[in-house]
């Protein structure tokens, strides 16, 4: 096994942490701006985002700790586009999922090879958002 780039594991999980936390202002956002006939579920949804975009800002929270490394207390940017139809939030909603595969995935790069227990945290992590990015792609369908 190689060994841990723990500066560059700490770094990266703090952009994980600060991009996790964006998520839950964006979705509780999304959970509040959301009208028409659907709006009961389609609340519900953004709201367990919310709520698990927060337990994933936990999670990696615990491992920067847990690294010795000390967690960001940052958000990272969000961009708000004053659009809120359902079809432009879930748009929305799948681009920030995909950034987050990416952020997770990298994180699996750097990881590989050196902790097993970050590998398996990363390859979950990445399994979460691919099953995010799935079902956004669906609710999308019925838009186009």
């Amino acid at each position: 096994m190689k060994d841990l780039d723990q500066p560059a594991t700490i770094n990266l999980l703090n952009t994980i942490l600060e991009f996790e936390l964006a998520g839950v202002v964006r979705y509780t956002h999304y959970s509040l701006m959301v009208t028409g006939p659907n709006r009961i579920p389609i609340v519900q949804f953004f709201r367990q985002q919310a709520a698990e975009s927060l337990t994933h800002a936990q999670q990696a929270g615990e491992i920067v700790t847990g690294l010795d490394g000390h967690p960001s207390q940052k958000i990272a940017p969000i961009e708000e586009t004053y659009k809120h139809s359902v079809r432009d939030i879930l748009a929305e909603s799948l681009n920030h999922e995909n950034r987050a595969l990416e952020l997770y995935k990298q994180l699996l790069d750097v990881v590989e090879g050196a902790s097993v227990y970050l590998e398996e945290y990363a390859r979950g992590q990445i399994g979460q958002e691919e099953l995010h990015s799935l079902e956004l792609r669906k609710m999308l369908r019925d838009f186009s």
